[in-house]
């Protein structure tokens, strides 16, 4: 039941993006078509779930042991990194049209500061290894819920009659806000 609430937690309450605003670069970037919100969504879930893990082991069975936890933000940024090398040339190789539409945004999610977010967290709220996948699991979910729901109501305003001093940046501030506010009324249900 922990793991459950742990992963409600993480994707709805206290979403990366809406809540703690970690991950905003590739959240306003990427969405503005719900099939790259989805494909960027994916990655970066993955890129979680796999930090996640490399990251608990790193600091638990290395970092601890050794007495170095001072080089916890280099290690994990090495690990986030090299996981999203491999996410990439995995892309650039499966499909190439994706890799495109993503462009600039797959290798940004190395500085995804939700990505270091979800290991710091891991380690400072002291999960277990398990704990930590789901947490990642569910920050990824949040992560993806997000860029999905944005990207959907950027296609709808595509075709709604939005006046011209609110088009562009203006009015994806405007929703990205009301999104946020709008995931705010979850704050204090669960804490995990």
């Amino acid at each position: 039941m922990k793991l459950i609430l742990l992963f409600i937690s993480a994707a709805i309450v206290n979403n990366f993006v809406l809540s703690y605003f970690l991950g905003i670069c590739p959240f306003v970037g990427v969405s503005k078509k719900v099939s790259s919100a989805v494909s960027m969504g994916m990655a970066v879930t993955f890129v979680m779930v796999i930090a996640a893990a490399v990251t608990w082991l790193i600091y638990h069975l290395i970092l601890v042991p050794f007495g170095v936890e001072i080089l916890e933000y280099v290690s994990f940024i090495l690990v986030i990194a090299s996981l999203v090398q491999l996410v990439e040339m995995f892309i650039r190789k499966v499909s190439k049209p994706l890799y495109d539409t993503l462009g600039i945004f797959l290798p940004l999610i190395t500085t995804n500061c939700a990505i270091m977010g979800l290991a710091l967290f891991s380690v400072l709220r002291e999960y277990n290894f398990i704990e930590s996948i789901f947490f990642g699991i569910g920050a990824g979910a949040g992560f993806t819920l997000a860029l999905v729901l944005m990207a959907g109501i950027r296609e709808e305003l595509e075709l709604a009659d939005v006046p011209k001093h609110f088009q562009g940046a203006a009015i994806t501030m405007i929703v990205a806000g009301s999104l946020a506010l709008a995931f705010m009324g979850f704050a204090g249900l669960i804490s995990i």
